[in-house]
């Protein structure tokens, strides 16, 4: 939450997640969180799969993909499929790799990457994503 305090005024936020959108609703209203977020969406709500999903997503909240940003720990479909669909992908780089649970894959030194949420304030001042 103190992260989320700490962006500057101004963007919106949504959530895109491939889980059920209820639970997910759920979840962020049990950690205090449904409220910094404007929608809560899915690649089945929005009928396209990632990453044509995030450029639906970019639409749906009427924003330019280019001036999107899309947070994801899963560095394929969260952050390369991302910048596919024209939005800036951060990557939050947690050390282990979700899918196989081994280290994190590597990425070449384009991707953007946080290791920490608390870090994304600062990351996104500094690169004007």
């Amino acid at each position: 939450m103190e992260t989320l305090k700490r962006l500057p005024r101004g963007p919106r936020l949504a959530v895109l997640t491939n889980g059920d959108p209820e639970q997910q609703r759920a979840k962020l209203a049990r950690f205090g969180l449904l409220e910094y977020f404007e929608a809560v969406l899915t690649p089945t709500e929005l009928g396209a799969a990632k990453p044509v999903a995030y450029a639906t997503a970019s639409r749906r909240m009427r924003t330019d993909p280019a001036q999107a940003v899309n947070v994801g720990d899963m560095l394929e479909s969260d952050v390369n499929a991302a910048a596919l669909a024209g939005l800036t992908g951060i990557w939050l780089d947690r050390g282990i790799d979700f899918v196989t649970g081994g280290p994190s894959p590597t990425a070449d030194e384009t991707v953007l990457r946080v290791e920490r949420l608390t870090d994304l304030p600062d990351h996104l001042s500094r690169t004007n994503a």
